[in-house]
């Protein structure tokens, strides 16, 4: 079987680190906002070429500390208008809700997956005070015109960048800049399935805002800046020291795993050979690093048992929309059809930095053969 993910192969490669690390730690008896963590946040902004970086538990609580952190400092308001993508994971649709902001689905680009710039300037009000970008599957958002937007009306931007990890973006103004550095302040999740993933749950915001940043590492250490004495009304959002140790060792391999991503995905593009499937786009640069390689199939449900037949593991990101989820009934009325779409046809092929050439060469050759 072609495993849709091997995370314990992708993992095994660090093992004699890890145990290592896992060894100095116990060592030195500092479990909480230790060494590992500040290595990680030192290390993982100067990776993304921001001026700060803070850990947190999750990608999740770091969008959502992001807007609160925004609301503690008044820029945004209780009951402000986000515009995001329709077509994103669950998380992101939360960290707005609650955070007490009212999000506004945009319909994406069918190329691209990633959130439509037209749709953005159909919809602006003045109600609307940010754009939460989410560089989907791991390809980033048209982000030079989305700024270009932004700043003409004043709005914030923020990156969800949980998969898309080292992305790069080259523009006449910027050469190299990468994903986390590319709006007013940037999420990260570090599940153990992404780019650079945990063996647990992990997040970080990075920013070049020193304000938002002092803001966001108070509120995510219960709002406290200095040992029992609080500031604000904060929350316990930290980056594990374990996890920040697990990080610290993957952080120097990350960019050699994207390019065999991209090597894989150009792989697929060039040899899969079938009408019956739409494959994504790439423009070939390093603003793709394929946290995910979705195609679009008519009849997904027959193409994904194919595939199971032939030991080929397949994933669905994601079977529903989060506008016609059940705990956004509020919502369900919206007709989106370019989302909706998306959603019921899309189907992820096995991706990973540990796949095998033979590997690659039997998905191929089996989905030519559909």
């Amino acid at each position: 079987m072609i495993k849709f993910l091997d995370l314990q192969q992708i993992n095994k490669r660090f093992e004699t680190e890890f145990q290592q690390k896992f060894q100095q730690f116990l060592n030195s008896g500092q479990y909480i906002l230790g060494a590992e963590v500040e290595t990680f946040e030192t290390d993982f902004a100067n990776y993304c070429g921001t001026k700060f970086c803070v850990g947190t538990s999750n990608g999740l609580d770091a969008l959502t500390l992001i807007f609160k952190a925004y609301l503690e400092l008044g820029i945004l308001k209780p009951g402000d208008q986000v515009m995001l993508p329709a077509n994103t994971f669950f998380a992101s649709v939360l960290s707005v809700i609650h955070s007490g902001l009212h999000p506004i689905f945009i319909e994406p680009e069918r190329d691209t997956f990633n959130i439509s710039v037209k749709d953005i300037e159909k919809q602006l009000t003045p109600h609307v005070k940010a754009i939460m970008v989410v560089h989907l599957y791991g390809q980033l958002a048209n982000m030079e015109v989305i700024s270009q937007l932004a700043e003409k009306h004043k709005l914030l931007v923020i990156e969800d960048a949980a998969q898309a990890h080292g992305a790069v973006f080259n523009s006449k103004k910027s050469i190299n800049q990468k994903a986390g550095n590319l709006g007013h302040a940037a999420a990260f999740s570090f599940y153990p399935s992404k780019n650079l993933g945990a063996l647990g749950d992990g997040g970080a915001i990075t920013t070049n805002d020193i304000v938002l940043f002092e803001t966001i590492k108070k509120l995510g250490n219960y709002g406290s800046g200095k040992k029992y004495e609080y500031q604000l009304k904060g929350f316990n959002n930290r980056l594990d020291e374990v996890q920040a140790m697990f990080l610290n060792v993957k952080l120097k391999y990350l960019d050699a795993d994207n390019e065999k991503r991209q090597t894989i995905a150009k792989r697929y593009l060039s040899e899969i050979s079938t009408n019956k499937i739409e494959l994504p786009f790439y423009d070939g640069s390093k603003n793709h690093v394929f946290h995910l390689f979705v195609v679009t199939v008519k009849d997904r449900e027959n193409f994904e048992s194919y595939l199971k037949k032939q030991d080929i593991e397949t994933l669905i990101h994601y079977p529903i929309p989060p506008h016609k989820q059940k705990a956004l009934v509020s919502f369900n009325h919206l007709s989106l059809p370019v989302t909706e779409n998306i959603h019921e046809t899309v189907v992820s092929l096995p991706m990973s930095p540990v796949m095998t050439e033979q590997e690659v060469s039997k998905v191929i050759n089996a989905i030519n053969s559909y």
